[in-house]
């Protein structure tokens, strides 16, 4: 865990959970304060081909929405700095309505396969495509998919890499082909 991570995910209410089932709180970690990406992180994030997003509404309720396309269609515009395509989905707009009240959000990539998990906090913006910088759009704007209705910018406040314990490993179709194309020993 970065200490930026731990500085602001381990709360009051946090540091007593630890004390009252660990007998003292975690200590918190040493290292830089800022979330700067490094090669680890950027090669990790541009093989994603999905990630969970989740934000929290005005009422305080959580919610945690699904999204995703071709490996890279996270992408890492600058060392602290991500963006994506976001297109209308469901048509429900619940995540892009919370941001609107509660620009804050947590996403969630996972490697099932290498049992590799990554976890993101950042402030989000959400852009009209038609009024975003279009040099951003093409950057973000996906092969073969329909117009970017939005642009999707999360300026990362921590991240962390997450225990992989209980990660079961799963495939998509694509890492079964892959995997099965190996020459066998």
């Amino acid at each position: 865990m970065s200490r930026h991570f731990a500085d602001i995910t381990c709360t009051p209410g946090v540091r007593d959970a630890q004390q009252r089932y660990l007998g003292a709180p975690l200590p918190t970690p040493a290292g830089k304060p800022e979330a700067t990406l490094g090669d680890r992180e950027r090669t990790f994030i541009a093989a994603r081909d999905s990630a969970y997003l989740a934000t929290v509404s005005e009422t305080g309720w959580p919610h945690v929405q699904h999204r995703g396309g071709p490996r890279g269609f996270l992408r890492v515009i600058g060392a602290r700095t991500l963006a994506f395509a976001d297109y209308g989905g469901n048509r429900q707009f619940v995540s892009v309505g919370n941001l609107a009240g509660q620009p804050k959000a947590a996403l969630l990539l996972m490697d099932y396969p290498n049992r590799r998990r990554l976890k993101l906090l950042a402030e989000v913006q959400v852009l009209p495509a038609d009024v975003a910088d279009p040099e951003l759009v093409a950057a973000i704007s996906l092969p073969g998919a329909p117009p970017t209705e939005r642009v999707m910018v999360l300026h990362i406040a921590a991240f962390d890499w997450n225990c992989s314990q209980h990660i079961t490993p799963r495939y998509s179709a694509a890492e079964l082909a892959e995997r099965d194309s190996l020459p066998k020993p």
